[in-house]
């Protein structure tokens, strides 16, 4: 059974984070271009992040996937997972897998 103390620090980490500052709902697009864009965006302008940008935004998506565990959808792991691939393109860095 999972421990409530640590989800709810990974709900307060998501929720109250000043790393990025992300928009509303970037995790749930279908879109993988969009998402990476869109997390390149946040951490790029972000001031308080602690690493790089490229860093920064692949952590988040990361810690989303993470996060989610088996309760995210097939579908929406899978665009998330893209959205990894995107991200590395848009900082020029390669790509993993097909």
């Amino acid at each position: 059974m999972p421990n409530s103390n640590s989800h709810l620090w990974s709900h307060q980490v998501t929720d109250t984070s000043h790393a990025l500052d992300l928009e509303a709902g970037v995790f749930t697009w279908d879109d993988p271009r969009r998402i990476a864009v869109s997390l390149k965006h946040s951490a790029e302008t972000s001031r308080q992040r602690k690493t790089g940008s490229f860093a920064s935004a692949m952590a988040m998506l990361n810690f989303y996937i993470n996060r989610a565990g088996k309760h995210l959808p097939d579908r929406q792991r899978d665009v998330l997972e893209k959205a990894k691939n995107e991200l590395r393109e848009l900082y020029g860095r390669p790509r993993v897998g097909g």
